[in-house]
């Protein structure tokens, strides 16, 4: 599976971004597909993940409520839709897959990564 980011840029604390995840390679339903943040000097960290198979989710608390997570079947796209951006939102954004049936916040759990796409919040 290949994971292709987008959408990521600057926005001014209070707004909307969103970002996108486009799904190559395997069958696009079989997937739990993620969304990883890496703040400059920080640890990478779960935000959201959706099991697409049911569609469950689940979010990080930082990001619950302001954050969803949508997919588009027919486009095998994964959307991250972030809304009342803080600067602390800044950090570097993955989408990740996984191959395992259960919902995971692990990073380790997923076995294909996207390229990252920068998201810039200023106050």
């Amino acid at each position: 599976v290949q994971l292709q980011a987008s959408g990521g840029g600057l926005v001014q604390a209070g707004g909307s971004l969103r970002l996108s995840c486009a799904v190559s390679g395997g069958t696009f339903s079989s997937y739990v597909m993620a969304w990883f943040r890496q703040a400059p000097g920080k640890e990478r960290e779960f935000v959201a993940v959706i099991r697409l198979s049911g569609g469950r989710t689940y979010y990080a608390d930082s990001v619950k409520g302001r954050f969803t997570i949508p997919r588009d079947n027919a486009k095998n796209t994964v959307y991250l839709q972030m809304n009342s951006l803080s600067p602390e939102d800044t950090a570097v954004y993955y989408c990740a897959a996984s191959t395992i049936v259960a919902i995971t916040t692990t990073p380790t759990m997923y076995n294909a990564w996207g390229q990252g796409t920068l998201v810039t919040v200023s106050s």
